[in-house]
């Protein structure tokens, strides 16, 4: 079937051609009410069924391709590479819920989490799914007056910072922003749960608030938290606008339709599936990154490339190189970035 044969059922005949992408995904409850429409402009899509994001994205691919890999994290700025296997993840994954659920983060809680394109970012945002809390991530290029206008807002049970991320061979420490903008905001989490990379030799803690996720790691590694079975249209994430026009707006998505139309737009539109690598240079932080740096490529059981770094650093050939050495089936990008190349 073309995809311009595709694109037209799902306008004449959106009930059945939703019906039929819906099953691409896993459904606790399989639903039985596809589209609800009786308080308009609002839809309701899949209203009665009940899945979760992260079972998505990791559980349901640990029999089939537990070993391959789901994650490439690179770091021009640290040198680094780290391959993750979807049995890894979902046991980092879990070890991340655990820790959550440790600190008294449910269902319906708001988190922020504010962290540069690294592993523990994917395993933050896939252990609130888990759980059922609604993350919200902030760009780490923010300062620390845009971090607590969204601070106030989301009025989060917990902030999850890394120590610090790297930008052009230099270090940008985020805990003095995350202390700022707290100091700033008129609300304040219980606590700050930080990551450390061991890139800010000045890090301080604040005793009462402050939290080591490394040492909690260790406490909760091994230990297995069952998904929260949300229904569909119970909220996901909340993602803000930049500001450009005003106050920034918190975008909900909800979990059901989110993942459902995900799984079409990697098949219809980058062409990626099982065992395939999807590089998207965004930020975890945007709209993009959030669907083709983590849920995209996962709920396709392919490999997410995750990059941290200038598009020019070493050289303007690293992407490109990327794409080589990784195969990557599928490139997305801005044309403001491919300018720069």
């Amino acid at each position: 079937m073309s995809y311009e044969s595709e694109y037209r059922r799902s306008i004449e005949q959106p009930e059945a051609f939703w019906a039929e992408q819906a099953q691409a995904i896993y459904w606790h409850k399989p639903p039985q009410k596809i589209l609800e429409y009786a308080n308009p402009p609002f839809r309701s899509w899949f209203a009665d069924g009940e899945t979760n994001l992260c079972y998505n994205a990791v559980d349901r691919h640990l029999d089939v391709r537990g070993e391959q890999t789901a994650i490439v994290a690179i770091s021009t700025e640290t040198n680094t590479e780290r391959v993750v296997s979807y049995r890894e993840l979902h046991r980092e994954v879990n070890t991340f819920a655990a820790v959550l659920r440790s600190l008294g983060v449910g269902k319906g809680e708001r988190i922020v989490i504010y962290m540069p394109n690294m592993a523990e970012a994917v395993f933050a945002v896939l252990a609130c799914a888990r759980v059922g809390a609604i993350h919200s991530v902030v760009f780490g290029g923010f300062a620390a007056h845009n971090l607590a206008v969204r601070i106030d807002d989301a009025q989060p049970k917990l902030l999850i910072c890394a120590d610090a991320g790297m930008r052009g061979g230099k270090v940008i420490p985020y805990k003095p922003l995350v202390d700022a903008a707290l100091a700033e905001a008129q609300f304040s989490p219980p606590h700050v749960l930080i990551v450390s990379r061991g890139l800010d030799t000045n890090l301080r803690y604040i005793a009462g608030r402050d939290l080591d996720y490394a040492g909690l790691r260790a406490k909760h590694e091994g230990e297995q938290v069952p998904c929260a079975w949300l229904e569909a249209n119970e909220p996901s994430y909340i993602l803000y606008t930049s500001g450009t026009t005003g106050k920034p707006k918190g975008v909900q998505r909800d979990v059901g339709g989110y993942a459902v139309a995900l799984a079409l737009s990697m098949r219809t539109i980058f062409d990626v599936g099982p065992g395939q690598v999807m590089f998207s240079t965004s930020d975890v932080g945007w709209a993009v990154g959030h669907s083709y740096n983590i849920y995209g490529p996962l709920i396709a059981g392919a490999t997410a490339l995750l990059y941290e770094g200038l598009p020019i650093s070493p050289d303007a050939g690293i992407w490109w190189r990327l794409c080589e050495k990784y195969r990557v089936r599928s490139m997305f990008s801005s044309p403001t970035a491919i300018r720069v190349l």
